[in-house]
């Protein structure tokens, strides 16, 4: 489904965010592709429309396509940029052994997804060695913020104000697309959360797919991701939410930890780096 234009009214806005929207449902299809009629679907833009911003995306190497299967598939460009990302973002590999770990722990499934402003976005998953498992997040899943545990997680650790400029963000996209949620009930769930430290999603998604969710922050204190443990229905009594509750928390607060470590890191390179090149002239 696609995100809700937030840049109305800037000229040229509407292409970059078609492009933009064409480039995300392309990241989904993963390893496997997608073809040309399930972009038509997904973007909910025309054919010609999509073709067209294909074309471009490929000429600038964001897209490319598989000449056999004529399958499209996010582009070396794409790669190039995620590096720069990861290396501001500092979340990269600190976060993949984490989300490991969990999986490990809790023998779930466990992610990690960023915030993009009003969404949610999953950037990581690793299945744990319990035999059913639930599939509705997958890397490239993409949900307004307070659907599902993550998502839910970062709109609660949010400022009242930010709550309140995403809901009125996400108002259609929830309506047309999320029937078992609303702005009431999502106010209702920020207020658990709060009370318990870590989100509960019971099946509001998907029926029979439940999730826990905590918050991750940056440095400076804004959130920028959360990380989520998602496992059937039968897998999550209140005892063993309060037990995974828990083991996310501490989870969270490492990954915080490990952000803080390396933003230091890099806030420290530029003068490493000069102390270096003076020793070197000297």
């Amino acid at each position: 489904m696609p995100a809700k234009n937030v840049s109305e009214g800037i000229p040229g806005a509407q292409a970059v965010s078609r492009a933009l929207r064409v480039l995300r449902a392309v990241a989904k299809g993963r390893t496997i592709g997608i073809n040309l009629a399930q972009l038509v679907r997904d973007t909910e833009l025309n054919k010609p429309t999509v073709h067209r911003l294909l074309l471009a995306l490929i000429a600038d190497g964001m897209v490319e396509q598989d000449t056999s299967s004529l399958r499209y598939f996010v582009g070396r460009e794409c790669y190039v940029l995620g590096g720069i990302a990861n290396e501001r973002f500092g979340l990269g590999r600190d976060a993949a052994d984490i989300v490991a770990r969990l999986a490990r722990t809790s023998g779930d499934s466990a992610f990690f997804s960023i915030r993009s402003d009003v969404f949610a976005v999953c950037v990581l998953r690793e299945d744990g060695d319990f035999p059913l498992k639930t599939h509705v997040l997958q890397p490239g899943t993409r949900h307004p913020l307070g659907v599902g545990a993550g998502s839910l997680a970062m709109l609660a650790a949010m400022r009242d104000d930010e709550v309140e400029r995403c809901l009125k963000a996400n108002r259609e996209i929830l309506n047309r697309h999320y029937a078992n949620f609303s702005a009431a009930l999502i106010r209702d769930e920020i207020a658990v959360t709060r009370q318990h430290g870590y989100s509960v999603n019971e099946g509001l998604v998907v029926q029979g797919s439940w999730g826990l969710g905590a918050a991750v922050h940056s440095p400076q204190g804004e959130v920028v991701g959360a990380l989520t443990i998602a496992a059937v229905e039968s897998r999550l009594p209140k005892a063993r939410q309060a037990e995974l509750g828990a083991v996310l928390l501490d989870a969270a607060q490492t990954l915080e930890r490990h952000l803080v470590r390396a933003a230091a890191f890099r806030s420290d390179s530029p003068s490493r780096s000069a102390r270096t090149k003076k020793h070197t002239i000297g």
